[in-house]
């Protein structure tokens, strides 16, 4: 392996991008020893011990250390808010820095896909491709595997209050559930996480490190993609700049684009491929008109429910800092302690109706604030003035209807692009959420909350009806991170790639990341985003 070095020779593969997708997919193309593969990454390396502490999170995902750190549109159902979007800009991309919670979704979500003509996407074809990723920790069954290189695994930190969520649910009305990526997905319970003794596991680190010591993968850092190079209609190459430099690779076989949601469509727009009206816009030449280049955006909208609690059992004196300073050493050291594991251990996957077949809404539970209310001094702080012991939960729609887009400013391919998610855009949208918030005051009034409830911070006492609730809605929902879809795959007229991820009408170019996703998947997105790169490398093997 080269690492930061410019090779002369053609690649057999290009992988742009080395995030949950791009790190899964440049290890597996690899393990063939005839394989020439280059990996390119815009951030650097992921050298700093801090990507390993499980608690860092809260930091990483709000400091532009290893981030892109893009916002959104202003949105115009959100009262007009820029909605902070970050997305990891480092060796394992989001990976290195988001809360490490491993769900896959539902059957439903994946057999929707084949009905959508894309058989190759059904359940029974996916599941094989998680267990290949999972190197599971807990009770093993026929949902898991037990010999891939990422650890899964269940922390189960002993603080009451995630208890009392999960016995609050249950006398809520809802089922326990034991695996929320077993058999069937609704109910509370604790969730999984790619994390192992006390340590993040990032794609990175499970896909991407060991495979360094292979002589046929070159990992070049620091560069930043400025177009897909093209001959006629065949991808042949790659332009990046790296310390100000322009530096072009070529390929013999594929281009592969697993720069993410919001950066492979920007990348295609820069390099002549997309909707031509808007490509002439901004003054970009059209070497391929296609229309769905940026549409079909979709991302999970999340509200919070947040409580003073009445006893100290929270976060609250941990996250001071002096000890937070002395939890961050501990978690270095001896990988253990309160650093050691991300405190969203209690959820629950819930139905905004009874009559539902399947969940349509997700919840996190944490024993503490938002991170916005924390001590630390590089947080910012939360709006309300409660400095104190107190939990919240989140909740938001697994499958929302309302769809955004990616767009450019301009022919900079190093201006950050457009990003109108057009949240709550769907009336139905809005009920779901809604639904949410009361499903959630619901849990939180149970006997199992008595002892440690305290008055309702968010949304407020004063927030009771459904337009209350709703006008509280636009003024703070926020994103839990789960950008997909904006270059999606399909058949229709407004599919970017085929069932095989091969970019429609182009030769020699795939994309292999969440934005192919045609629709959300009923889960966190990481662990589907590594599965799509695990089917991705069995077609392109397979093609051989």
């Amino acid at each position: 392996m080269k690492v930061n070095g410019v090779g002369t020779v053609k690649y057999d593969f290009i992988v742009v991008g080395a995030g949950s997708a791009g790190c899964v997919l440049a290890s597996r193309l690899s393990e063939n020893a005839g394989n020439r593969v280059l990996l390119l990454e815009a951030g650097g390396n992921d050298w700093n011990p801090l990507f390993r502490v499980p608690l860092m999170t809260g930091v990483l995902l709000r400091n532009r250390y290893a981030n892109w750190f893009y916002e959104t549109d202003p949105e115009p159902n959100l009262n007009g808010r820029k909605i902070f979007w970050p997305r990891g800009k480092v060796l394992g991309g989001s990976s290195a820095i988001n809360g490490m919670v491993y769900t896959r979704g539902t059957a439903l979500d994946y057999d929707s896909w084949a009905q959508m003509g894309m058989p190759e996407w059904s359940f029974d074809k996916v599941l094989p491709a998680f267990r290949k990723s999972e190197s599971y920790k807990g009770k093993m069954s026929n949902f898991h595997g037990e010999e891939g290189p990422m650890p899964i695994s269940r922390p189960n930190t002993p603080n009451p209050l995630f208890d009392a969520f999960i016995a609050a649910g249950q006398q809520a009305g809802h089922p326990y559930n034991e695996d929320f990526n077993g058999a069937s997905q609704e109910g509370v319970g604790r969730y999984d996480f790619t994390t192992f003794e006390g340590e993040r596991w990032s794609a990175a680190r499970a896909f991407l490190h060991p495979a360094m010591r292979r002589s046929n993968l070159t990992i070049q850092t620091g560069a930043r993609l400025l177009k897909v190079v093209m001959e006629k209609d065949r991808a042949i190459g790659v332009d990046v700049q790296i310390n100000g430099k322009t530096q072009r690779y070529l390929t013999e076989r594929e281009v592969i684009l697993s720069c993410g949601t919001v950066n492979s469509p920007a990348a295609l727009m820069h390099s002549g491929i997309g909707d031509a009206d808007k490509l002439s816009e901004v003054g970009i030449p059209v070497l391929h008109d296609l229309k769905g280049v940026g549409r079909n955006l979709q991302d999970h909208l999340l509200a919070r429910v947040e409580h003073v609690c009445l006893k100290p059992v929270t976060l609250y004196d941990t996250l001071r800092g002096d000890r937070a300073a002395r939890a961050l050493l501990q978690a270095l050291l001896l990988k253990s302690g309160p650093a050691s594991s991300f405190p969203l251990e209690g959820g629950a996957f819930l139905k905004s109706d009874p009559s539902l077949s399947e969940p349509d809404l997700q919840s996190h539970f944490l024993p503490g604030l938002s991170t916005a209310a924390l001590r630390l001094p590089f947080i910012k702080k939360a709006k309300t003035s409660y400095q104190g012991h107190g939990f919240f939960a989140n909740i938001y729609q697994l499958r929302p209807h309302s769809t955004g887009e990616i767009a450019l400013r301009s022919a900079d391919p190093l201006a950050a692009p457009v990003i109108r998610p057009n949240y709550l855009s769907e009336p139905e949208d809005v009920r779901v959420l809604r639904e949410g918030v009361k499903a959630l005051r619901k849990i939180f009034a149970q006997k199992a909350f008595d002892e440690y409830r305290g008055i309702e911070l968010a949304p407020g006492p004063h927030v009771q009806t459904d337009s209350e609730i709703e006008i509280w809605l636009r003024q703070n929902a926020d994103t839990v991170f789960h950008p997909v879809g904006s270059c999606k795959m399909g058949t229709d007229a407004l599919a970017v790639v085929d069932s095989q991820l091969r970019v429609r009408g182009v030769s020699g170019l795939r994309i292999v990341d969440a934005s192919i996703m045609p629709r959300m998947p009923s889960s966190n997105t990481h662990a589907p985003t590594m599965m799509i790169a695990e089917r991705a490398a069995e077609f392109i093997l397979d093609a051989a």
